[in-house]
């Protein structure tokens, strides 16, 4: 009814709601009376949002939440997201503005769900989805989305990877939450909101978001309410619900999730990775995943294969700690018929069952004669 069966987050709607005015004073001295004042265009409160997330009260949810808004007006099928932005946990934010004089506010959970729908269809291609992403944050902050996040949650590069991958877990398995910001809300929309809350795996909180002007200066009065109704939703911030793989439990995954011919292909890489790799590290999400080191080569992985059936070549983890052989791997792969673009060492390009799996044997040769060269 809401969108794709495995589809789920957290909306927030924001309430503007009761009319009553402020006192400023300098000193004690000099008060004034400032009157609520309203937004006048959808696109000054997304700029607002974008350029002050804080106000978003998401800290009344999970206290040590910050969100970083990392692009406006994302391009997805259904129309673009007026924004998107991540927490430290690899969480990822839907938002979307509307005003109460807009007549399309009816229909913005609807709205907003069909947006999650069309985001979720990235996940078929992770790397555009950061090209996207790479886009807006080089206008907006002269940085490449991992070095904004590396800056704003004071992460390194270890661990900027693995938020990433945690984005790559989220939105591979529609995991969102949706914040939808409106300067009021009408009794219908409470009974839609109501309505979801007790009907649904969404949560729907109402914020109030009082906003007054006064010369220069803009003041902010969120408060969250609306939590009538309780649920256990199982989000993925809590680093406890990240899945503990095992070989057992990844063939399992694998056999369960692959064609047979899919499997076959699988178990040849993994039978290889497992002879010649000196370790394999599984992955922590929901589908199982191996991302193999060949420590003669290189301290990074040079690929990852998942049960999803995608096979992701690791040029940018490679190319870190060895250029060449990133050179070298790409150039080679693109004999048998694979095509990478020109900023690749920069990517980690994956590819589905359907292009990786008849060239299984070359794949494997390839790797074997990276392995040979070393020794040589």
């Amino acid at each position: 009814m809401f969108g794709p069966r495995h589809l789920r987050g957290v909306l927030f709607v924001f309430n503007h709601k009761i009319v009553m005015a402020i006192i400023i004073s300098s000193n004690g001295g000099k008060a004034v009376k400032v009157e609520k004042s309203s937004f006048e265009k959808e696109d000054y409160l997304q700029q607002y949002i974008y350029e002050n997330p804080e106000s978003i009260p998401l800290y009344e949810i999970k206290e040590d939440i910050r969100l970083l808004i990392l692009a406006r007006e994302f391009p997805t099928n259904s129309g673009p997201i007026d924004a998107i932005g991540i927490d430290k946990y690899g969480e990822l934010y839907i938002v979307e503005t509307k005003l109460y004089t807009n007549t399309e506010k009816r229909r913005v959970i609807a709205q907003s769900l069909d947006y999650g729908a069309a985001l979720w269809k990235h996940s078929n291609d992770f790397n555009e989805f950061l090209k996207i992403l790479d886009q807006h944050t080089q206008k907006a902050f002269k940085l490449r989305t991992m070095e904004k996040i590396s800056e704003f949650f004071e992460l390194e590069t270890e661990d900027v990877d693995a938020l990433i991958e945690k984005v790559r877990d989220n939105l591979n398995n529609g995991v969102f939450h949706f914040v939808v910001l409106m300067d009021k809300l009408d009794d219908r929309l409470k009974d839609l909101i109501l309505y979801v809350n007790q009907n649904s795996q969404f949560d729907v909180y109402a914020v109030e978001f009082e906003y007054y002007k006064h010369d220069a200066y803009e003041i902010i009065i969120p408060k969250i309410f609306g939590t009538e109704v309780k649920k256990d939703i199982a989000v993925s911030s809590s680093t406890d619900t990240r899945r503990k793989w095992t070989e057992e439990l990844l063939l399992q995954d694998a056999k369960q999730r692959l064609s047979p011919d899919e499997f076959k292909g699988f178990e040849q890489i993994y039978a290889f990775s497992k002879q010649h790799a000196s370790e394999i590290r599984l992955g922590t999400g929901m589908y199982g995943s191996f991302s193999p080191v060949f420590g003669t080569i290189c301290e990074r992985s040079l690929f990852t294969l998942s049960t999803d059936k995608r096979l992701s070549f690791n040029f940018e983890w490679t190319a870190k700690v060895n250029e060449q052989l990133a050179q070298m791997f790409k150039e080679k792969l693109e004999t048998i018929g694979f095509s990478f673009s020109e900023n690749f060492k920069e990517l980690r390009p994956s590819v589905m069952a359907e292009e990786w799996l008849p060239r299984t044997k070359e794949i494997l040769d390839i790797l074997d004669q990276l392995l040979d060269q070393k020794k040589d």
